[in-house]
């Protein structure tokens, strides 16, 4: 059975492994990217030791890239990347890779990437069309129409972090970085101290301001997923990132707040699901993605 190595790049951390064409994992691992302090070239080196290592031990017949930023996935190019991964545009993986290692490699956006891997094997499981939204640092989206992810004309569809809503930019106002830095401030505490498991915890216990500040955020995200229903018109919408793991929490506040931003006709039809595969999402989405670009093979 073949074998894949899978790499997914983040801001955080880069998350790798190798898993068989069936889409069972062998091995999975993860590094701190340190983009800050290494940025673009330093990630590629870190990269390249990883497959390096990997592909001593296993027959690997091709490598699937998750990242962030914006790709050009035939090319295989970063097109655009956040401050938060310094020097990063323009970074070309595939032509690298390919010729260091003379495996096919395919490149595509680690949001993307989530969505592919909850429409195989995950929260919208065989839909028409469907949303996927990671909330983290900042808010990322993918748009899937029977499996393909829509990449719009230039390959920028979906970037919806930039999309401006009252007071600013829906990822200036509602990621989970904002939540944090909205309780540290009310508490006078760092936003390191003010993580997630912290504002959840405290809010579970009936502390008003970390009750206060979900809600807010919420609301926001509420608006957000509205607006773009309002022109997708998904079948589902799925929710990532590493805050949807209070699945039980958030659930009920983020249907009502939802429903109060749709019409009622809309609200019906619009289903919101949490994501289902968690940190190996971008891996597995980048392996389906490889699958797709080699079917013919």
């Amino acid at each position: 059975m073949k074998e894949y190595i899978c790499i997914d790049i983040g801001g955080t951390s880069i998350k790798y492994g190798v898993i068989r064409e069936d889409a069972q994992f062998l091995e999975t691992s993860s590094t701190p990217t340190q983009a800050m302090q290494i940025g673009g070239p330093g990630i590629v080196r870190k990269v390249t030791g990883i497959i390096e290592e990997l592909s001593g031990r296993y027959a690997a017949q091709g490598i699937c890239i998750s990242t962030a930023g914006m790709v050009d996935c035939e090319a295989g190019t970063i097109t655009y990347a956040a401050p938060l991964i310094p020097d990063y545009t323009g970074t070309q993986w595939k032509k690298t890779l390919q010729e260091r290692f003379r495996l096919p490699c395919e490149v595509e956006n680690d949001v993307n990437c989530a969505g592919l891997a909850e429409y195989h094997a995950g929260a919208a499981r065989g839909s028409k069309i469907s949303v996927c939204l990671t909330i983290g640092t900042g808010i990322g989206g993918a748009i899937l129409l029977d499996g393909k992810v829509f990449h719009g004309f230039s390959g920028s569809g979906c970037e919806v972090g930039y999309m401006h809503l009252p007071g600013g930019a829906f990822q200036d106002l509602g990621a989970t970085s904002v939540l944090s830095g909205k309780v540290a401030a009310y508490k006078g505490i760092s936003a390191e101290e003010a993580d997630g498991k912290y504002i959840f915890d405290q809010a579970r216990a009936g502390d008003p301001d970390c009750i206060r500040a979900i809600d807010e955020m919420t609301d926001i995200l509420g608006m957000g997923i509205a607006n773009i229903c309002y022109v997708i018109n998904p079948e589902v919408v799925v929710l990532g990132g590493g805050i949807m793991a209070e699945k039980e929490y958030l659930s009920d506040r983020m249907r009502s707040s939802l429903d109060r931003w749709l019409l009622p006709s809309v609200a019906a039809h619009t289903r919101l699901a949490f994501a289902e595969n968690r940190n190996r999402a971008g891996m597995l989405g980048a392996f389906y993605h490889f699958q797709a670009r080699h079917t013919s093979e």
